[in-house]
């Protein structure tokens, strides 16, 4: 029977841990490396309906994108039933269910997060959009006008809406980032692009930004891609082993109001 141990290192034989910006967690961060697998669970996110779903199926992993705890902007303080986090943490371990995030390391690794992104836009001869392999460029070909490669950023995510900012170029030469990318708006003129998809755009981005399209099309939408894939290669790499796609955390949480509605 595989251990979580042999997961973990049949993700970082994909996504290398020294590929991780220095400020990011992650690798097992739940759970102990010799506790054996027979159900896993993918998710972006291991939110509390995540985990309730992880203890109704059985599983006894969870593979996330987001690390579950100690980065930058979530810090485990306390473990507490007051709040989210701490009863998350609570019943995971109380369930015996491990977690393995891969999450910076995973947005620049060959066939990660941007090599996904890219490809579900359509996009052609892509290369590294930054040193740090965050972020990817490719073309379109034939260009086309930004109006018509709007519908097909939206079909192609399943975004419940996009904010956009029209330069006025066509479509052709598009970098992108998945989650908050915004960061690499230089980068990306300065590689000749014309358009970039990324998300979590800030006011003054979208206000300085005239020389490229943007095209903030949401965080889940551009990093949810690489689930199905993560899916896939566990169960390529162990098919003795059940693994699933979250039902529970499956779609964006945020949602648009279009004018005049």
């Amino acid at each position: 029977m595989i251990q979580v141990k042999d997961v973990e290192q049949m993700l970082f034989h994909w996504a290398p841990a020294d590929l991780a910006a220095q400020w990011d967690n992650v690798g097992l961060l739940v759970g102990e490396a010799e506790a054996p697998v027979n159900t896993i669970l993918v998710s972006l996110d291991i939110t509390e309906d995540v985990v309730a779903e992880a203890v109704a199926a059985g599983a006894d992993l969870i593979v996330a994108h987001h690390p579950v705890m100690n980065c930058t902007w979530h810090k485990v303080q306390h473990v507490v039933t007051s709040d989210a986090q701490g009863r998350m943490l609570i019943q995971m371990i109380r369930n015996h269910i491990s977690a393995i995030c891969m999450h910076t390391n995973l947005d620049a690794a060959e066939g990660g997060i941007n090599d996904v992104l890219a490809k579900k836009l359509g996009l052609e001869n892509t290369a590294y959009l930054s040193e740090d392999k965050i972020g990817r460029i490719g073309t379109r070909n034939p260009a086309i006008p930004l109006v018509d490669f709007l519908p097909v950023v939206l079909k192609s995510l399943g975004c419940n809406g996009l904010r956009y900012r029209d330069c006025g170029k066509p479509v052709y030469r598009v970098a992108v980032g998945g989650g908050a990318c915004g960061d690499y708006i230089e980068q990306a003129i300065a590689a000749g692009c014309d358009t970039f998809v990324t998300s979590d755009l800030r006011y003054h981005e979208f206000l300085d930004t005239h020389q490229i399209n943007l095209i903030d099309a949401g965080h889940f939408p551009t990093e949810d891609v690489i689930c199905p894939v993560l899916v896939a290669r566990l169960q390529e790499a162990f098919p003795a082993t059940t693994v699933f796609k979250t039902t529970a955390h499956s779609r964006e949480v945020i949602q648009y109001c279009i004018k005049g509605e």
